[in-house]
Parts: structure tokens; C-alpha cells; sequence
């Protein structure tokens, strides 16, 4: 059951790749889509971060971009950031885009200032896809040094992930325990 005082608070999802501008934007703009089309956008806020800073401040590679408005999707401005020790104190999901990703996250996470809580918040993103689950194939592989064929991977992939989403989200804040 819901605490009142709680069902207001939205539920915060980031997804995370290398440089925050190809995978986990692509994440960001897909499920953030999702979220509309079930009526939960103003009960999830979704963003996307990357492991390292090199492309801090930038938008999101015009590959990752042209793909998505291909396949229907309205790509908002994106500017790049790095994720934080300090950001799983404001995430209640964290979406490794691969099991690199995954070891770089649960890294910081012992470095955050409640450590159990923010590794408790890590999960790969292809964990929510069965098919890949059952195929052991959990990893977005990156698509910056690729052509744009390797891009529309990228987008089936978390497309497919993205899928249950909503409603394991929507489950979730349902039964958020009173803090």
C-alpha cells in the first residue's frame, strides 16, 4: 500500500552509459515514451547519465538522435553529465546499459553516502528483457565506434527492455514502504 505522504514523490529512474550520449539517452527518450503511453509520466521521472566526463555538456551523438526520430521518437534537448556518488541519493533506479557499466556503478556506490541503499538501486537494463535474460545476453554493446546500423541495435535492444518497464516501475512505487 502507498503512503499518502509518498504518492506524490515521484519514482526516479537514470539510466547510465559510458558518455551520456548514445545508450543511455536513447534509454532516457524510449522509456520516458513508455511512461506517457501508460499514464505514469508524472509519476516517474526519468533522466540519463554516463560513467565518465568526456562528453560533459554535450548533446547526444546526432547517430543516437537520427535514429530515434526515425523510429518515431521526439528527442528533447540532451545535455551530457556524468553520474556521482552524490546522484543515488536522488535515484531510486539506476539502469546499467552494460555489465561494465554494472561494476563501475556498484564501484561508487561504496563511496555514496548510504552504500547499501545505492548499490540496492543498481540493475542492468536487459535484466527486464526475458528474451535476453534467457540468452545471457545482457549488455547494450556500445555503438559510438559503429556505423548507423549498430544504432538501431542499440534502440531494438532497449526497446525490448523497455517494454515491462512501466509496470515494474508502476509496481514499485505502489509499494513504496513509508521512509
Amino acid at each position: 500500500m502507498t503512503d499518502p505522504q509518498q504518492a506524490h514523490i515521484p519514482l526516479r529512474v537514470c539510466f547510465v552509459c559510458t558518455g551520456n550520449i548514445c545508450r543511455s539517452p536513447m534509454g532516457e527518450v524510449v522509456l520516458s515514451a513508455r511512461l506517457a503511453e501508460a499514464g505514469l509520466a508524472d509519476l516517474i521521472v526519468v533522466d540519463s547519465a554516463g560513467t565518465g566526463p568526456w562528453h560533459v555538456g554535450k548533446d547526444m551523438d546526432p547517430r543516437a538522435r537520427v535514429t530515434l526520430v526515425a523510429h518515431g521518437y521526439d528527442p528533447a534537448a540532451h545535455v551530457a553529465k556524468q553520474f556521482g556518488a552524490e546522484d543515488f541519493a536522488t535515484r531510486d533506479v539506476v539502469l546499467a546499459l552494460d555489465s561494465g557499466h554494472l561494476s563501475q556503478l556498484r564501484e561508487l556506490a561504496g563511496t555514496a553516502d548510504d552504500p547499501d541503499a545505492a548499490a540496492a538501486s543498481i540493475e542492468l537494463l536487459r535484466s527486464h528483457d526475458a528474451v535476453a535474460v534467457a540468452a545471457g545476453d545482457l549488455d547494450v554493446p556500445d555503438p559510438y565506434y559503429d556505423e548507423l546500423a549498430a544504432f538501431e541495435q542499440a534502440l531494438r535492444e532497449v526497446e525490448s527492455a523497455c517494454a515491462r518497464l512501466p509496470d515494474v516501475l508502476r509496481e514499485r512505487l505502489e509499494s513504496r514502504v513509508p521512509l
